[in-house]
């Protein structure tokens, strides 16, 4: 079901309000480069900050947007399980394509409360399910026998986007999972060695910038041709590390800006960039741009 490229679209403001019509530009170059779906009200999204309508507005626009020329996926997750049910069924009712379930954060459930959170969710949806595992963020990691157990026991819960950084991960994922339970990759510069061992695509902050180039490295490795995906990789993994050198998605609102697509402006507590990361920012994405 969710296989390829999947880009998690930046939340843009200005003066403080959503910029609607920056967001719909945004989504037309990433469906004009190829890219397999877009996510909405994720991380990088910003979505700790929208308010409910705001979230609404964010996904209600990018599916009136895509009009079915790509994937859409909503951030439907929360530490309350009511208030994840009643996101998700909101996000259906607008008509995306599937949902992207990050781990209850801050209450640190059990690996039961986590299985029985999920499959409330599941149950009160029809659309399919993306997990997101990214104890780095949650203080909560689902085990992998804990996906075993959704995989097999909700028929929606079909991937899971994987942000621990750990291959190993991935490696017992896929050798527990059904072949038609996907992985994708959380972090752009581990999508290589996870499509390595099993993976098959990646949710990308890398492509709100260059869409076209993080789907040719995803592409070419499952069409076999490793070599070419190896070196992309290696191009871009500068990139990739610098993208992050501030918390998501400082960074990569600050490159759209300098490209006039829109304002760098993020919500706190999230600020601009310091001026030496920002030149180190601006140095990575010339060295890159110049070797194409």
């Amino acid at each position: 079901m969710f296989r390829g490229t999947y880009t998690a679209l930046v939340t843009p403001f200005r003066e403080g309000k959503l910029d609607l019509p920056s967001l719909e530009k945004l989504i037309e170059e990433q469906i004009s480069a190829g890219i397999t779906g877009v996510v909405a009200v994720g991380t990088t999204g910003e979505s700790p900050t929208l308010s409910h309508d705001e979230k609404e507005q964010v996904i209600r626009t990018t599916v009136e947007v895509a009009k079915g020329r790509c994937q859409v996926l909503a951030g439907t997750g929360s530490n309350s399980t009511a208030a994840a049910i009643e996101a998700t069924e909101s996000a259906e009712d607008m008509g995306v394509d599937g949902v992207l379930v990050v781990a209850p954060y801050y209450n640190k459930p059990s690996q039961e409360g986590l299985f029985q959170h999920f499959r409330a969710i599941a149950q009160a949806t029809k659309s399919p399910m993306m997990l997101y595992n990214i104890p780095g963020r949650c203080a909560v990691d689902i085990a992998p026998a804990t996906v075993e157990r959704l995989a097999i026991g909700c028929r929606n819960v079909v991937c899971i986007k994987e942000a621990s950084g750990s291959v190993d991960r991935v490696s017992d994922l896929r050798a527990r999972l059904p072949d038609s339970f996907t992985i994708l990759s959380g972090d752009d510069s581990l999508t290589l060695p996870f499509l390595s061992v099993g993976a098959v695509g990646v949710v990308s902050v890398a492509s709100n910038l260059f869409p076209a180039e993080v789907s040719a490295l995803v592409q070419a490795f499952r069409s076999g041709d490793v070599n070419t995906a190896r070196e992309m990789h290696l191009r871009m993994l500068p990139l990739f590390k610098d993208l992050f050198i501030e918390s998501n998605p400082v960074p990569t609102k600050t490159a759209l800006s300098w490209r006039g697509v829109m304002s760098a402006d993020c919500r706190l507590p999230l600020c601009e960039m310091t001026e030496a990361n920002a030149a180190r920012l601006r140095t990575t994405l010339d060295a890159f741009e110049g070797s194409g």
